[in-house]
C-alpha cells in the first residue's frame, strides 16, 4: 500500500495549478494547503488555526464590506470583539435566503456588487442580458460566479474571486481523495454525475472541474450547457415547463444507457473506477440494471461520492444506506468506498462521510460549524437544530451564514478515531424550508419521468 504521504504528494503535484500563486497563504489557506490530513489535525492545533482564519476573514469583511460593516454595527459587534473561539457566536450570521433577494438585469449586477467584498470588475450590461449573460462577463473578466437552486427554481448566486473559487476546487478534491485513501490514483476512470463545469454556473458542477485534474479520464452525465432560466422555466409547472421537461426526457434513457456502456467496457477491462455527483442518476442506472438482470462486481476497484440529492422522485426519498446497500449489491462497490459529501454554494466547507462510521466530518482548520435554535442560540451537543457556519477561506463574501438544513453535530465521531466535530450521516431541510441544493435541482430539471416517476 502506498504511504499516505507520498498518496497526498501524488495529488498536490496534480492538483498544483490550485495552488496560490502568492507565497503568502491567508491563515484559511493554511489551514487548507498545509495539513497532510485536515481532517487529522490535532484538535488544539486545529483550534488555534481556525480561530486566526475566522477572525482574519471576519476583520477583512468588516473592513471591505460596507454591507457586511452596517449589518455588524446593527449588531454592535466589531473584530475587536473577538478575542477567542468562544466569541464566535457574536459573529453576525447572514441567512441563507439573502442570497436569493436579488432583482434582474443591471439591478442584478449592483446587487451582486453590494453582496461582494472589495471592487467588482466593470463590466457592460446590455437591456437583454440574462443571469447567464452577465455571470459570464463578469467571469471572463476575473470572477467566478455560481449558483444553486431551490425547488421555487429561485437561484441562490454566490460571488467569488478565483483564487477562492480554485481554494474550493482544491478542498473538494482533498476532502474525497483524503477519505478514500488509498483508493485514489490518476490512472483510472471517472464519471460526473453533475453538468460539465466547463458548460455551466450550477456550483456542484463547476466546482468538480479539479476531478479532471484528479483522475485521467472523466466523462460527463450531463454534457450541454445549462442555464439558470432554462433550470427556472423547467422547475415551474406551466406548458413552458412541461415542454422542456418533455424534451429533457428524450435525453434521460441515452444518459443511462451510455453509463451502462461504460461500466461493461471498464469492468471487463478490470479498470479502477469512481463515480462523483448526484445520486439519483446512479440510482437509474441500477434501476435499470436490475430489471436487466445484469449485476458487476467491481469490490475495491469502484468508488462512489454522492452529493446529497437522496429524493428520488416528489413521493420517495432513499436513505444513504439504502443507497449503499443497492450499490453494492448491483455494482459490487462496498459501503466503505460508498460516501456522500455535504457542501453548499454559499460556503466553502466540503463535509464527507469517513469509511468507518459514514459520520459527516468537518474540516475544523479554516471552518467553524454550529447547530442552532429558532433564537440564533447554539443547541447542546446532539440536538437537532439549524446548520450555521463560518466560513474562514470566503473571501469575496461573508462566509458566516445560517442555513436552512436541519442536523445534529457531535464533538467526536462515534465510529473512528479523526478528532473533528462530526454531523449525523444524512442532513434535511428544516421544516418549512424549502428542498434546495444542486442535486436536488439537477432531479427536478433531468430526471422527470425516468423510472415511471413524477417531478
Amino acid at each position: 500500500m502506498v504511504e499516505f504521504k507520498e498518496y497526498i504528494s501524488e495529488m498536490n503535484r496534480r492538483l498544483k495549478k490550485y495552488f496560490p500563486e502568492s507565497d503568502s497563504l491567508t491563515p484559511a489557506e493554511e489551514g487548507v494547503f498545509k495539513p497532510l490530513d485536515v481532517f487529522r489535525v490535532p484538535k488544539k492545533e486545529a483550534d488555534e488555526q481556525r480561530y486566526k482564519a475566522i477572525k482574519y476573514a471576519f476583520k477583512h469583511h468588516y473592513e471591505n464590506n460596507s454591507f457586511y460593516r452596517k449589518f455588524c454595527k446593527e449588531n454592535n459587534v466589531t473584530p475587536d470583539d473577538i478575542k477567542s473561539i468562544k466569541d464566535f457566536n457574536k459573529i453576525p450570521l447572514v441567512p441563507d435566503q439573502f442570497f436569493k433577494t436579488y432583482p434582474s438585469g443591471k439591478e442584478f449586477a449592483m446587487w451582486l456588487a453590494t453582496v461582494y467584498t472589495g471592487e467588482l470588475p466593470s463590466i457592460v450590461v446590455k437591456r437583454n442580458d440574462d443571469y447567464d449573460d452577465i455571470i459570464n462577463k463578469f467571469n471572463e473578466a476575473g470572477l467566478v460566479i455560481s449558483y444553486s437552486s431551490g425547488t421555487s427554481g429561485r437561484h441562490t448566486f454566490i460571488p467569488r474571486d478565483k483564487r477562492t473559487f480554485y481554494d474550493a476546487e482544491y478542498m473538494i478534491a482533498k476532502a474525497v481523495i483524503t477519505m478514500v485513501y488509498p483508493f485514489w490514483e490518476y490512472d483510472s476512470y471517472g464519471y460526473l454525475l453533475m453538468p460539465n463545469p466547463f458548460k455551466t454556473n450550477v456550483f456542484a458542477g463547476k466546482v468538480c472541474g479539479s476531478y479532471f485534474d484528479a483522475v485521467k479520464d472523466v466523462q460527463v452525465a450531463m454534457d450541454r450547457e445549462l442555464k439558470a432560466d432554462l433550470i427556472q422555466a423547467a422547475m415551474k409547472n406551466n406548458l413552458k415547463g412541461r415542454i422542456i421537461r418533455y424534451a429533457m426526457q428524450r435525453e434521460n434513457k441515452k444518459m443511462i444507457d451510455k453509463i451502462i456502456n461504460w461500466l461493461r467496457e471498464h469492468y471487463k477491462n478490470e479498470d479502477k473506477i469512481s463515480f462523483i455527483g448526484a445520486p439519483f442518476i446512479l440510482y437509474f442506472v441500477m434501476e435499470e440494471l436490475e430489471k436487466n438482470g445484469e449485476y458487476f462486481d467491481f469490490g475495491e476497484n469502484g468508488a462512489i461520492v454522492t452529493g446529497g440529492g437522496w429524493k428520488i422522485f416528489e413521493d420517495r426519498r432513499i436513505s444513504v444506506e439504502e443507497f449503499r446497500k443497492k450499490a453494492e449489491k448491483i455494482l459490487g462497490i462496498p459501503p466503505e468506498n460508498c460516501l456522500d459529501l455535504y457542501a453548499m454554494v454559499e460556503g466553502n466547507g466540503f463535509m464527507i462521510h469517513c469509511p468507518e462510521g459514514h459520520y459527516l466530518h468537518i474540516p475544523h482548520t479554516y471552518y467553524q460549524a454550529m447547530v442552532i435554535d429558532e433564537n440564533g442560540e447554539e443547541v447542546a451537543e446532539g440536538e437537532k437544530g439549524r446548520f450555521a457556519f463560518l466560513d474562514g477561506l470566503a473571501m469575496s463574501y461573508p462566509g458566516f451564514i445560517i442555513s436552512g438544513d436541519e442536523v445534529r453535530m457531535y464533538e467526536e465521531c462515534p465510529a473512528c478515531d479523526r478528532p473533528t466535530p462530526v454531523l449525523e450521516p444524512e442532513v434535511k431541510r428544516a421544516a418549512g424550508s424549502e428542498m434546495r441544493g444542486c442535486a436536488e435541482e439537477m432531479r427536478r430539471v433531468l430526471a422527470m419521468d425516468m423510472g415511471g416517476g413524477n417531478a
